[in-house]
């Protein structure tokens, strides 16, 4: 939700991007902001941005919310959770970080699993870059790469 507005960051998720192309097709979806919404109560912005988020999602795509109340899991756990995914033969995996509020109930109803990257609140353009580089490193884990060491 929203683009990325530090250079340095947009330039770390793109240098990770490239490097999971190499192993499956990938790509980012910036869904613009809702306009006008600064003065509205968190809830209605909420609602604004669920309903952008849902139009994105088609109804056979799977889905992973990234949210702070997730379940927690290591770099290998979420290798190993690729790898299971990719054993499935589903098509389209989707993995969708929210607004700086987090996302609706909607949303979080329509994913099929919740994972938190961490206990720490991080900014959600931050959490960009760090998905994307433990992205990277659990499809490094899944070839005995050795980026993860």
């Amino acid at each position: 939700m929203g683009k990325t507005d530090e250079s340095i960051i947009r330039k770390g998720v793109e240098k990770y991007a490239i490097r999971i192309r190499r192993y499956a097709p990938f790509e980012i979806h910036e869904i613009p902001a809702p306009k006008n919404v600064a003065s509205f109560p968190v809830r209605e912005v909420l609602a604004r941005e669920g309903e952008l988020i849902l139009k994105q999602i088609r109804s056979g795509d799977f889905t992973v919310l990234l949210d702070e109340h997730g379940k927690q899991c290591s770099s290998r756990e979420l290798s190993g959770f690729l790898n299971q995914w990719f054993l499935t033969g589903k098509r389209t995996l989707v993995f969708l970080i929210g607004g700086a509020f987090g996302v609706d109930k909607p949303v979080r109803d329509r994913a099929d699993t919740i994972l938190s990257l961490s206990n720490l609140t991080f900014p959600h353009q931050l959490v960009r870059l760090i998905f994307t580089e433990q992205l990277y490193r659990a499809l490094t884990l899944l070839r005995n790469e050795p980026y993860h060491h």
